[in-house]
């Protein structure tokens, strides 16, 4: 598939820069070659396809087709495996969503780009991203939120994809998940949702800023903005509800409950900074009520990490009454939630937080750079490393909560 791919891409996952820069010349060559041998041609590649709700993925040839306007083919190296992608295939399930290649945490470096693109060229280092930021609607030029109406969520969050697509399998389409389609070699993605990283930024590791460790650290940083001194609840210890804590804790959080039915993953928690641990099945009255005697009468912050209705009444139950702040984190969209209004009435605040309420472009590069200087963890969220064909491994791990992260190398 190519020179390039020859000469930089391993059965290992690339922890080092695929161009170096003291390749100088030699590496102008090579971007060259590779350019030359696959832009403007239709690519035959491996994925893993999800061809109907509640089924095994299966490793097939597709053919991904040359970028149009404004669009960049990335050649994926690594990508993980995050819940939202096992919401997809076992919860959401609405037929209409498939066949797709899931996947949209992952990493790799630009293959070709299409008219109109000028910010990106053969051989960056880029972070695919489920968030689009165009830079031009209202939602973009607003500070107050993170939205973009360029975004598949403002239209299709339902199906969880645009139809239209750069994918086919024996003579189909095959949706893009989340326009993004990460469990592929190669994929094709607006520019508007592709951030540019650190030509040294490995990228087995800053792969996981793609979602999950994003959305949960911002959720505490961005959405719930989280107090020096305060105190501190978060539901599931799965990578979102980690890096939540991990928010938490560098917001100067002076006191963090963990909470997770498996207290397996309470000495995980506590390298991200909890710094206390709650099993709910441990006590015969509702965690709320326990929080509450441990508290004074509630947290200051909760979030919710699970993406369960229960569990988002459950945090809101558990903030202090008059200036407690809950935040929806786990994505789910199959079940009504609710509370009483007392709830409300009595000063709580109720809200939301998608991808941790980051400005996608313009913060994973800054992201990546925190990651890179020390400010942020990612190495202690990846539990397994595995090759793309045994992502049906990784997700079974996933479902039965034996996982945080598990990276999968994409490339041969």
């Amino acid at each position: 598939m190519g020179i390039f791919n020859a000469l930089t891409l391993s059965s290992q996952p690339l922890s080092t820069n695929p161009m170096p820069k003291k390749l100088g010349h030699c590496t102008n060559s090579i971007r060259l070659h590779w350019e030359m041998a696959t832009a403007g041609k239709v690519i035959k590649c491996r994925a893993a396809v999800a061809w109907e709700p509640n089924v095994p993925l299966i490793m097939e040839e597709i053919e991904v087709a040359p970028p149009q306007e404004s669009e960049i083919r990335i050649k994926v190296v690594v990508t993980s495996v995050c819940h939202t992608d096992l919401y997809h295939l076992f919860e959401g399930k609405d037929k209409r969503g498939f066949p797709t290649v899931l996947g949209h945490e992952g990493a790799g470096v630009v293959e070709s780009v299409g008219p109109g693109v000028t910010d990106f060229k053969t051989g960056d280092k880029v972070i695919p991203l489920f968030l689009s930021q165009c830079g031009k609607c209202r939602f973009c030029k607003c500070p107050k939120t993170n939205l973009c109406d360029s975004s598949w969520s403002t239209k299709y969050h339902d199906t969880m994809a645009d139809p239209s697509t750069r994918l086919t399998c024996r003579g189909q389409p095959i949706l893009q998940f989340m326009g993004t389609s990460t469990f592929s070699e190669y994929t094709v993605i607006n520019q508007f949702a592709v951030a540019k990283i650190d030509d040294n930024a490995p990228l087995d590791r800053v792969c996981l800023l793609g979602c999950g460790i994003t959305t949960g650290y911002g959720a505490a940083v961005n959405t719930a903005g989280v107090t020096p001194g305060s105190v501190c609840a978060v539901f599931g210890m799965g990578a979102v509800g980690l890096a939540a804590v991990m928010g938490c804790k560098n917001a100067g959080a002076s006191r963090i409950f963990a909470v997770d039915i498996n207290e397996q993953k309470f000495e995980k928690a506590k390298v991200f900074g909890a710094t206390d641990f709650l099993n709910p099945k441990a006590y015969n009255k509702p965690i709320s009520e326990v929080l509450a005697e441990l508290t004074n009468g509630g947290v200051d912050y909760s979030l919710e990490c699970v993406g369960n209705t229960e569990v988002m009444r459950t945090a809101l139950e558990s903030c202090v009454k008059g200036w407690g702040v809950s935040v929806l984190v786990g994505w789910t969209d199959v079940k009504d939630f609710s509370a009483r209004p007392i709830q409300l009435l009595s000063g709580k605040t109720w809200k939301g937080s998608l991808f941790g309420g980051y400005k996608s472009k313009d913060s994973v590069p800054n992201l990546v750079c925190d990651y890179m200087n020390g400010k942020i963890k990612l190495d202690e969220f990846i539990t397994h490393k595995m090759n793309i064909e045994q992502v049906n491994d990784a997700i079974n791990l996933m479902k039965t909560g034996e996982c945080i992260r598990c990276v999968l190398n994409i490339s041969k």
